[in-house]
């Protein structure tokens, strides 16, 4: 029941919703299970080359969203204003460097990860000392962060 009295119940359209969300979600995996090119590396992590922009935009938008987005950002957003989200206007800039400077290097070597690159450019374990400096520099902020957020929910 809701504050008014009144009873919160599933209409028959609220599960046809969910149905058909879940039947197409199912559909999208297997085709996409089920297409060639998918045991090499090329055909794993780049979809064979055959992926148009919109998809890969979308996905690498929405592989940098997580909880200190939703909660922190929204929350601070409300607080102060847009202004608390100005770096993450400062990512479409970096993204671009990314996508104009960088990414011409990584085509031009052939590689389809940059762990690979910095493995064959690295000499020795030098590569293997900044991957694992990069990333636990990443883990710390990034875990603190979260953290820090999740405990801020418990007092209010």
């Amino acid at each position: 029941m809701d504050g008014a009295g009144n009873v919160n119940v599933l209409e028959v359209y609220d599960y046809v919703a969910v149905a058909v969300y879940y039947i197409l979600v199912l559909t999208v995996s297997v085709y996409s299970a089920c297409r060639p090119n998918r045991n090499t590396l090329s055909g794993y992590f780049l979809a064979g080359r055959y992926m148009s922009w919109l998809p890969v935009g979308a996905s690498l938008f929405a592989s940098n969203i997580g909880s200190e987005h939703f909660i922190g950002l929204a929350g601070s957003g409300a607080a102060a204003g847009i202004a608390v989200g100005a770096f993450e206007l400062n990512a479409l800039i970096l993204l671009q460097v990314l996508g104009w400077i960088f990414l011409p290097v990584f085509i031009a070597s052939g590689v389809k990860l940059i762990q690979i690159y910095l493995k064959e450019h690295l000499e020795g374990n030098r590569g293997r000392v900044c991957l694992l400096c990069w990333t636990g520099y990443y883990f710390i902020f990034k875990s603190s962060i979260s953290k820090c957020i999740w405990c801020f929910l418990e007092y209010v």
